[in-house]
């Protein structure tokens, strides 16, 4: 074990089941000429701060490639935690415990890379762990800023009787922009969390903090998804 920020023992772990239903087998997929398992893999190897490094897979061909691409893959992902529906918490649970077993030593943090973001930098995932060890968080989450169009305050719903209501009754008061306080959503960048708020099962603990990267960002849901990142990564 290398102990290298801070004292501290990372574990990188990497969400990659094979069941996915919009795109399947999407973490397969190449992106450039290279799988969205490689791309992740690329930024690991250049993040010196990390202890270890594993995937979180139900499939063969996955922890294949993730091997492949310098992620350790020594244990697969148990099928009750394979489905569509579970949550990122029991999955970086199991990732984290398990780890702690075959490894004989407890981890301090644990870093989610999701493959589904090949935008990521390694000095994202730097800065995420600077923030939550140097700053004595919970939590940290990478964010984008959401483009104002799409602010809370600006959407719209339709009843069932087809009425259209604000969102936000406070949308009402909106006349200007620059009434808007800004807003974020979470990017899929990296989620950076301190082994006991993992434990406790929270993912957004009160103690949170956040990084902002600015720029384009892909994060890869359906096949339009992947169209734009090969024009994004591929400039």
């Amino acid at each position: 074990m290398r102990l290298i920020y801070n004292g501290k023992r990372i574990l990188a772990v990497v969400p990659a089941r094979g069941g996915s239903k919009g795109v399947p087998l999407k973490n397969l997929r190449k992106v450039c000429g290279r799988s969205l398992i490689a791309w992740v893999g690329d930024v690991i190897q250049h993040v010196s701060c990390l202890d270890r490094a594993v995937v979180s897979t139900d499939h063969e061909g996955i922890a294949s490639e993730a091997e492949k691409s310098g992620i350790d893959a020594p244990f697969r992902r148990p099928l009750e935690l394979s489905g569509d529906r579970i949550g990122d918490v029991a999955v970086l649970q199991h990732a984290l415990t398990t780890m702690e077993a075959l490894d004989g030593v407890h981890y301090d943090v644990v870093i989610m890379l999701q493959p589904t973001s090949p935008s990521r930098r390694p000095e994202h995932v730097e800065e995420a762990i600077s923030r939550l060890v140097d700053g004595k968080y919970d939590a940290v989450w990478s964010l984008s800023e959401t483009d104002l169009k799409a602010h809370p305050l600006k959407q719209l719903v339709v009843a069932e009787d087809g009425r259209l209501q604000y969102y936000d009754q406070k949308g009402a008061e909106i006349i200007a922009r620059q009434q808007l306080t800004p807003v974020y959503h979470r990017n899929g960048i990296v989620y950076a969390l301190t082994r006991n708020s993992l434990l406790n099962g929270v993912l957004l603990p009160d103690n949170s903090s956040a990084i902002k990267i600015p720029g384009h960002i892909v994060n890869i849901d359906t096949e339009d998804d992947f169209i734009y990142a090969e024009q994004l990564l591929g400039t």
